[in-house]
């Protein structure tokens, strides 16, 4: 049994200090198919979003899935406290439990107080080790100990710096493209004088932004389960907004500003590519059009009216349906496994964008919105 419990605890030890590497330490996304973090993931996830889905009422499921990312990571955190400190006790009692109580007790509970003192470094002084292996235990894991709460204190800032990194742009669409965002209204809003070069600019930023979310949220995958502060914004909805602008200027445009609408495709389908296989979601046909050709006449009219026209014929449609079957499987892959709603391409109803929005009540809201609306045209 000593030798049972001394490999359980070392591969105990191990499996959580690799985990915690690969997790907060390694830039770079882990390939190998089985991991406990990937796995503790799959396994609170879904079951959490099958509950949120089912019990809560749907005013209040977005704040209960907003819940999960900090939850998660909290549970994460000490999940890998409570495997070290579970390994150390392990080796202790391998070790003979050669611990000296106050009472005089001894056994894996008296290894595990020992153990859990030590890893957060409490250095109460009523149980201690006996033996020089025991006193070497001790030594290793309170230095473990000071090191795992030093990279707990510096994950969590970088987390938020990137979350917060994230979130700046997507707000910024609230004005450009609407709540929530759509490829339709951040083509008609660009449609004023010198409209081309501000949708150029904002696509260059969008190319930029969809680098760095590939990269951050490749180093610290549990960013992706942390949604936006709003309830009719997301990061993939605005990953399908500019994806479907940039097809639509690849496809039908004028060529104003092809050129960088073809670099922020490439940026975007990058990321919601490699999204999906760090998540393991098999990109998946959608199960209805989001553009039927009635809608994309829609949509060339809406635009006409705005000064922007759109090429027509069947060489433009073939070319935009094979641009959206390049993207639209992974988005509604992801679209399904995050219980987030994807944009249409043309705004259900001219609603009141966020920053349109009263605290004084729906009615105040409605009885400013023309007024509202019609300074909004201009962005």
């Amino acid at each position: 049994m000593p030798i049972i419990a001394t490999l359980c605890g070392i591969v105990l030890i191990v499996v959580v200090l690799w985990e915690g590497f690969e997790t907060i330490v390694l830039p770079r996304r882990v390939t190998r198919r089985f991991r406990l973090t990937r796995l503790f993931y799959r396994r609170t996830w879904r079951p959490w979003a099958k509950m949120v889905g089912s019990v809560v009422p749907a005013r209040w499921r977005e704040t209960w899935l907003s819940v999960f990312g900090p939850l998660s990571l909290l549970l994460l955190l000490s999940i890998w406290a409570g495997g070290l400190i579970t390994g150390f006790a392990l080796l202790h009692w391998a070790a003979g439990s050669a611990v000296l109580a106050p009472d005089g007790s001894y056994g894996f509970l008296t290894d595990l107080y020992l153990s859990g003192t030590t890893f957060f470094t409490l250095g109460l002084g009523d149980v201690v080790p006996r033996s020089a292996v025991t006193r070497f235990l001790v030594v290793i894991e309170s230095g473990m100990g000071f090191a795992f709460l030093a990279l707990v204190i510096g994950y969590l800032p970088a987390l938020n710096q990137s979350f917060a990194r994230r979130e700046v742009s997507i707000s910024l669409l609230d004005a450009r493209a609407g709540s929530p965002p759509t490829a339709s209204e951040m083509l008609r809003r660009h449609g004023h004088e010198r409209g081309m070069e501000a949708l150029r600019q904002l696509l260059y930023e969008w190319e930029r932004w969809s680098a760095e979310f590939l990269e951050g949220h490749l180093s610290y995958p549990v960013l992706a389960y942390f949604r936006s502060q709003h309830d009719n914004e997301s990061w993939l909805a605005a990953l399908a907004a500019i994806l479907d602008t940039c097809a639509l200027i690849m496809a039908c445009s004028e060529k104003a500003c092809e050129r960088q609408a073809e670099l922020t495709f490439a940026m975007a389908r990058h990321a919601v590519v490699d999204l999906c296989l760090v998540f393991r979601t098999r990109p998946r046909e959608p199960t209805y059009n989001r553009l039927p050709p009635e809608t994309l006449a829609e949509l060339r009219a809406s635009l006409a009216t705005a000064g922007i026209t759109l090429h027509e014929g069947e060489a433009a449609d073939l070319k935009l349906g094979e641009l959206r079957e390049m993207y639209e499987p992974y988005i509604h892959a992801l679209a399904t496994y995050f219980q987030v709603s994807i944009p249409p391409w043309i705004a259900a109803e001219r609603g009141a964008d966020n920053w349109q929005g009263s605290i004084q009540g729906p009615r105040s809201a409605a009885r400013h919105e023309p007024r509202l609306r019609e300074k909004g045209e201009h962005f």
